[in-house]
């Protein structure tokens, strides 16, 4: 159960973060919401595909398991990859408004996020109250994450009236092992993409959504990573 309360300086002052446990809630997740800021990083090691989220409405993830609970990006307990998505780089930390009836957005902190302690870690403030680098990173982030979810609606709903969206199915199978379907995930219709007029094109390219959505293509040479992850793991 997260306990989000508004970061500060005073009631907070030996507040640390645990850089080994700031992973630990997504050690299971198969997929992880990404944005299209890191669109090119995430891309070089994951498959980036569209998922329904709790509300229904489509969500660009980092697929980082074929099964519900599995993440073959963890080994040892700590992530096993160059680059960690921001939703799971920002730790304990989110955006939040300083009232429900505020305009102003601050730095909130989930006091029960397994990575915040008093005793161990890298400080969040300075001995004399100041920020440390450490949490000025952390706003770097949380302002790109906050900054992002207007294009990427925007990113949903252009590829969704263009109908690029398509459904995916992939068959697993391993040696010894029942198959295993992945479903209920989408990604970029290659086809639709090629067909699409200069006009349309241009659309995608004048909102910064033309690269993006060659990098989600592009990402699908990931799922052969993740497979070989996955059977590296089975067999150590």
């Amino acid at each position: 159960m997260a306990n989000h309360v508004l970061l500060n300086n005073v009631e907070h002052k030996n507040l640390k973060i645990q850089p080994e446990l700031v992973t630990q809630p997504y050690q299971q997740a198969m997929c992880i919401p990404v944005y299209p800021a890191e669109a090119r990083l995430a891309q070089a090691h994951y498959p980036l595909l569209f998922a329904r989220n709790e509300q229904g409405a489509f969500q660009l993830v980092a697929l980082t398991g074929v099964k519900q609970g599995e993440n073959v990006f963890i080994k040892a307990g700590q992530w096993d990859a160059p680059y960690r998505p921001l939703v799971v780089e920002k730790g304990p930390f989110l955006i939040g408004r300083n009232a429900p009836d505020s305009e102003q957005l601050s730095i909130h902190v989930d006091m029960d996020h397994p990575c915040v302690s008093e005793e161990h870690g890298e400080p969040v403030f300075l001995s004399h109250g100041g920020n440390t680098d450490y949490i000025d990173h952390i706003g770097n982030i949380l302002s790109t994450l906050h900054e992002n979810q207007p294009k990427h609606q925007l990113l949903v709903d252009l590829c969704d009236e263009l109908q690029l969206i398509e459904s995916m199915v992939l068959d697993i199978e391993h040696p010894g092992q029942s198959p295993h379907r992945l479903s209920g995930f989408f990604t970029i219709n290659e086809e639709a993409l090629a067909a699409l007029g200069g006009e349309q094109l241009n659309l995608l390219h004048e909102q910064g959504l033309l690269e993006i959505v060659y990098m989600l293509l592009a990402s699908q040479a990931q799922i052969n990573t993740l497979m070989h992850r996955r059977a590296d793991r089975r067999e150590t």
